[in-house]
């Protein structure tokens, strides 16, 4: 019988993490762990406020799914069980890994997913004066940065961060945050300034500008995309979208994602929350057949999971079975 476990987990971050819609100096997550004889799948998941989930809540909706998980739901099973979110993807990568244990197989070969490989992988700058973003990119050993934007600094933070290291790709993450009627100009000068990809510059009322909007770099949709079922409507508009599987669900639907906008012929990126490398790990594997890895959020915690992934040098190198999968 399976036996089901459920943690919530407040983690410190070194420093402050701040984006358009606001500020944290704690990572709030919630972590499940099924075990079957010997064998234990663990998972974790963030509960987004963006779309309304609370660590309260997210906890219950596992809860709901006791008895029909301890009856033997599979991970199939699951996916109608609870709408895609937090809560699911915390079960569905928790089975994952107990498939994973169970079978000697790695997650990678059951999800025909490339063999794992060292990814690079962007570094997030919180948003904040230019000089102090300027100063965070020279800490940084990433090749690709990406700056979170939102306010009327957004240009002098690009030029800041672009003078500062004009040896590295940037990735700019509006968060919804943005002015459409001062897109085109920031864009125009993002582009000369070594930014190869702009994220969600606006919220749902304001996304269908940008079918209008020609762009001299990507538009990569995320908070927009969940699933798969949101991916037709939304090449029309983008050119990427992030896959993030706190969003998603899990991996399982990640997967179906991403074969989606292939058909569709977007590019992927593959994102996170601010969590710790448990969170990452089913990420980091898909990455290996994206085309963009930001799968930085261990690294604001100010204590990771034991066993936890390896960045060196702007590179993220794939998890160790002894963490997941």
């Amino acid at each position: 019988m399976l036996q089901l476990e459920i943690t919530a987990v407040t983690s410190p971050l070194k420093h402050q993490f701040s984006i358009s819609r606001g500020s944290k100096l704690t990572a709030e997550t919630v972590r499940v762990q099924l075990t079957h004889g010997d064998h234990i799948g663990r998972g974790e998941c963030v509960p987004y406020g963006r779309y309304g989930e609370t660590v309260a809540q997210v906890i219950r909706d596992i809860e709901s799914q006791r008895d029909r998980i301890e009856a033997g739901l599979s991970r199939d099973g699951l996916q109608t069980c609870l709408p895609a979110g937090a809560a699911r993807c915390a079960l569905d990568v928790a089975f994952w890994d107990l498939e994973a244990k169970q079978t000697g197989l790695p997650v990678w070969k059951r999800a025909g997913l490339p063999a794992p490989r060292p990814l690079s992988c962007t570094m997030s700058l919180s948003l904040d004066a230019p000089d102090t973003m300027a100063n965070a990119a020279k800490r940084t050993e990433a090749k690709i940065l990406k700056l979170k934007l939102g306010g009327d600094e957004d240009m002098a933070r690009i030029v800041a961060v672009h003078e500062a290291r004009p040896d590295a790709k940037l990735v700019v993450d509006g968060n919804e945050g943005l002015v459409p009627s001062d897109f085109r100009r920031l864009a125009e000068m993002a582009a000369a300034h070594g930014v190869i990809m702009i994220e969600q510059p606006f919220g749902p009322e304001d996304e269908d500008k940008l079918s209008s909007m020609e762009c001299p770099v990507a538009i990569c949709a995320d908070e927009s995309v969940h699933t798969a079922a949101d991916i037709q409507r939304l090449a029309r508009l983008y050119d990427m979208v992030n896959i993030k599987l706190d969003k998603a669900g899990g991996l399982t639907e990640a997967l179906l994602m991403l074969e989606e906008a292939r058909r569709c012929r977007l590019g992927v990126m593959i994102g996170c929350m601010v969590a710790s490398s448990l969170s990452m790990a089913p990420a980091a594997l898909l990455g290996a057949a994206t085309d963009l890895t930001d799968l930085d959020g261990p690294l604001w915690l100010a204590e990771d999971v034991p066993h936890g992934l390896h960045y060196e040098d702007g590179l993220l190198s794939p998890p160790l079975p002894t963490l997941w999968g």
